[in-house]
């Protein structure tokens, strides 16, 4: 390179317009003299970068694991990162994005996520909608759930709580919206439940539930191609028309909607290969039902301002006072 390249690249520099292919080396001298030419790769090494590209695209591509056309927003999320959150019976972002479509959620709204399990549908909440999400749950660790929290980026509006729903850490009116993500089944079923839960969302503001639950109630013994499968505890499960009958009858709620997804079984089955493929008899009773009994449910409901709701007693004021034992002690 003769002298005027030299100069004319000295300009380039103090211009920060340095022309492709050149650089000076960090400390070097400014000017002309610290320029050298890059070392262009190797073709070998282009070749490598590139087949390592089209190997990347080729798995991602091949991995079609939880993608469907009828959840678009959980489909971008990476099969891996959704079956570690794992933490029940159901996708939880495809019951959170089911549930979302029946609310009216804008960025910067208020939203209790509870029983949300590793805060998996609080992250695609906050990811989705920009909502503020109050993270809370009672068995799996808000230490683990901040981790994944802080990996999604999503620390500055998705807080972890550990709490029990019987015993919720807010203030009466705090949210303006409420979801339950595959666990309203837990605490839910109580009659008086629903009294105590609307008092934290605003009048006028939706609560909603999505997850595993009938298609038709079970009305006399369990049907014969449930039973290796059916225990006890699995007496919570109920239709969306008995959840509907359940909050309707309190007046605390303005039902929009109670219903059953289309063909939720097969989602059920697709979500248990992925996660638990060796759970055989879950998967063979599923297979057998086919959608006669097993699916999942949706409900949502808004909080009616005008109904009084009755006072959460969790203590009795005692004040004791010495009495006679005994008639003879008059």
């Amino acid at each position: 390179m003769n002298a005027g390249c030299f100069a004319i690249l000295g300009v380039l520099n103090c211009l920060n317009l340095v022309p492709s292919g050149y650089r000076r080396p960090s400390g070097g001298p400014a000017g002309f003299a610290g320029f050298a030419k890059i070392r262009q790769p190797s073709l070998k090494m282009a070749r490598r970068r590139r087949y390592s590209l089209l190997d990347q695209k080729k798995v991602m591509a091949l991995d079609k694991r939880l993608v469907s056309e009828r959840f678009p927003r959980s489909s971008k999320y990476h099969p891996e990162w959704v079956v570690a959150g794992a933490s029940g019976a159901a996708n939880a972002l495809w019951m959170t994005e089911w549930l979302a479509a029946a609310l009216d959620l804008r960025p910067g709204m208020r939203v209790l996520d509870l029983g949300c399990g590793r805060a998996a549908s609080s992250i695609f909440l906050r990811r989705e909608f920009g909502v503020q999400v109050w993270a809370t749950d009672l068995w799996f660790s808000v230490s683990e759930n901040i981790q994944r929290i802080r990996d999604a980026g999503v620390e500055d509006g998705v807080f972890p709580i550990h709490a029990d729903a019987r015993s919720l850490p807010f203030a009466a009116g705090f949210f303006d919206a409420i979801v339950c993500i595959d666990s309203f089944i837990y605490y839910g079923t109580d009659d008086l439940y629903l009294n105590y839960l609307a008092r934290f969302v605003k009048p006028g503001g939706p609560v909603g539930i999505a997850g595993a639950g009938l298609v038709r109630e079970i009305e006399s013994g369990v049907p014969d191609h449930l039973g290796e499968w059916w225990t006890q505890d699995l007496w919570c499960l109920h239709s969306a028309a008995w959840w509907r009958r359940h909050w309707e009858r309190t007046g605390i709620m303005d039902i929009d909607l109670a219903d059953t997804m289309p063909d939720g079984w097969q989602l059920w089955l697709d979500w248990l290969r992925a996660v638990a493929p060796d759970n055989e008899t879950e998967i063979k009773t599923i297979e057998a039902d086919a959608g006669s009994y097993l699916g999942y449910v949706r409900l949502v409901g808004r909080r009616r301002g005008q109904t009084r709701l009755a006072d959460h007693i969790v203590s009795v004021p005692a004040q004791y006072t010495k009495m006679p034992l005994l008639r003879s002690e008059e």
